[in-house]
C-alpha cells in the first residue's frame, strides 16, 4: 500500500472514531436553578466532625478547616478464610431531603483521583442502596450520572416504585484542574436536569429520567484515593430558573 492509500485509510480510521464517540449535550450558559432557603452549611472549622454527619465508608477527618477524604477500602482477593473484599470510594452523607436544589462547595483534589457529590433515596429499592444521580470531578474530565435502576440489590420481598424508565444516560466532558488548587464547584439540579460550574464556569450538562426522582433523601460526599478536601459547604432547595 503507497503513502497516500496509509493516509487515506488513517483519515477514514479517524473519521469512523470521531462519528462512534458519544455527542455531548449542549452545557446552558446560564443557570437552570434559582436559589430557595439555605438547608444546610458547614464551614468545618471545628476539631471533631460530629452530628449530623456519617461516613458511609471510612474514612474522613477535619484538618486545618476542610473536610478530608481517604479512601481505605481497596480490591483484594478472598484469602485465609476472609471474604473478597471489593473497593469503594471513601463516603460521607447527611440526611437532607431536596428534589430540585444548588449544592456548592470548594474542593481540592490532592492525591486523591476524584471526588463526588451524590444523591440518593434509601427507601427506593430500584437502585443499589438507593443511589439516584451523582457527579464525579477529576482532573481531566467530569461526570454526570444517571444511577436511577443501576445494579438493583435491594432485600428480597422489598416494595416500591420500579426502576427508572428506560432513556437513562450519563456524560463525562473534559477538564483540565490543578489537583493542588481550590477551586469552587456548584451542581445544579432541577427536574431531570443538572448543571454543573467550577470557578464560575459551566461545564457539564445532563437531562435524564432518574434525575427527577421526587425524593431525594440523602446527600453524599464521595473521595477515590487519598486525600481529597472539601470546604464551605452549602445546600439550597431551588425552583427552575426564568428564562
Amino acid at each position: 500500500m503507497n503513502v497516500r492509500l496509509l493516509m487515506l485509510a488513517g483519515l477514514v480510521a479517524v473519521s469512523t472514531l470521531a462519528a462512534d464517540a458519544p455527542k455531548l449535550p449542549p452545557i446552558p450558559a446560564e443557570p437552570i436553578a434559582k436559589k430557595r432557603e439555605l438547608l444546610f452549611s458547614d464551614d468545618f472549622e471545628r476539631a471533631e466532625l460530629g452530628k449530623p454527619w456519617a461516613i458511609v465508608v471510612p474514612t474522613f477527618s477535619l484538618e486545618q478547616g476542610a473536610l478530608k477524604g481517604t479512601q481505605m477500602r481497596f480490591d483484594a482477593p478472598a484469602a485465609n478464610g476472609k471474604a473478597a473484599v471489593k473497593g469503594h470510594q471513601a463516603v460521607i452523607g447527611n440526611d437532607i431531603a431536596t428534589r430540585d436544589s444548588v449544592i456548592e462547595f470548594r474542593f481540592r483534589l490532592g492525591g486523591a483521583q476524584s471526588v463526588t457529590a451524590e444523591f440518593d433515596d434509601r427507601k427506593f429499592n430500584g437502585s443499589h442502596y438507593g443511589h439516584i444521580c451523582m457527579a464525579r470531578i477529576a482532573a481531566k474530565g467530569i461526570t454526570l450520572t444517571d444511577q436511577k435502576g443501576l445494579a438493583v440489590a435491594r432485600p428480597e420481598g422489598a416494595t416500591g416504585e420500579p426502576p427508572t424508565p428506560a432513556g437513562r444516560k450519563n456524560a463525562t466532558f473534559p477538564l483540565k484542574l490543578e489537583a493542588d488548587a481550590w477551586h469552587t464547584f456548584m451542581l445544579e439540579t432541577v427536574g431531570d436536569t443538572m448543571r454543573a460550574s467550577i470557578d464560575g464556569k459551566p461545564v457539564a450538562f445532563l437531562q435524564s429520567p432518574g434525575i427527577a426522582h421526587p425524593t431525594k433523601s440523602k446527600v453524599e460526599f464521595g473521595c477515590m484515593g487519598k486525600d481529597g478536601f472539601f470546604d464551605d459547604l452549602k445546600i439550597w432547595n431551588a425552583e427552575p430558573a426564568k428564562r
